[in-house]
């Protein structure tokens, strides 16, 4: 049998195997998921997954550590020169909408594992791809002695604030496109609050 036909013969099943997952935890949460129940959604037998996974734990790791590796390719796309230097009020900066388009096409996953029923390891994850993404691309380049908060305040504020409009896309059904999503957190990363806000300088 062909290489290329293997290959994705696996990654058809493993993509079946991460779509039973999403809807079971969707509907029971993971703890009150079986291997059982996994094989009867997929539509595989036993066999088959363990070919896969060890088990279900194995499952949501692999899954999660796939779409983090994905995002992370997205990320090596930025040049922190342009990115110091963008000028986000009448367009995205293209990293934020490769990065919404990527969360679109896996919304499924995406929305379950970072809502109530997810993984909360999975959102530290998050937190914490985008705040090394953040002191790449931004604190490395700034002098520390001219700001006016710490560093770790800003940190933290920083990725709670991107996931939570991640999170809030995606629970209130993506109604905008992943390009209009972009500019809103674009604008809100590089303007500031104060900026999108209208409000003026005291």
């Amino acid at each position: 049998m062909p290489e290329k036909f293997t290959d994705k013969r696996i990654l058809r099943t493993k993509r079946l195997i991460r779509d039973a997952l999403t809807e079971l935890m969707e509907e029971k949460g993971f703890e009150g998921i079986t291997v059982r129940d996994l094989t009867e959604k997929a539509g595989i037998n036993r066999g088959t997954f363990y070919l896969h996974y060890h088990d279900k734990f194995d499952l949501l790791e692999q899954s999660e550590a796939e779409i983090l590796n994905e995002i992370k390719k997205i990320a090596l796309e930025i040049n922190p020169t342009v990115f110091m230097n963008f000028n986000s009020e009448n367009e995205p900066f293209p990293f934020i909408v490769n990065l919404f388009e990527y969360f679109h096409e896996n919304s499924s996953f995406m929305k379950v594992i970072l809502g109530p029923k997810g993984d909360a390891s999975f959102q530290g994850k998050m937190k914490d791809f985008i705040k090394e993404t953040f002191y790449n691309n931004i604190m490395s380049k700034i002098n520390r002695e001219n700001m006016l908060v710490p560093v770790d305040d800003l940190f933290a504020y920083v990725s709670s604030a991107h996931l939570g409009v991640i999170q809030h896309w995606l629970e209130s059904g993506m109604e905008k496109s992943p390009q209009e999503m972009a500019m809103i957190l674009s604008r809100i990363t590089l303007l500031g609050p104060r900026h999108v806000m209208g409000l003026k300088k005291m």
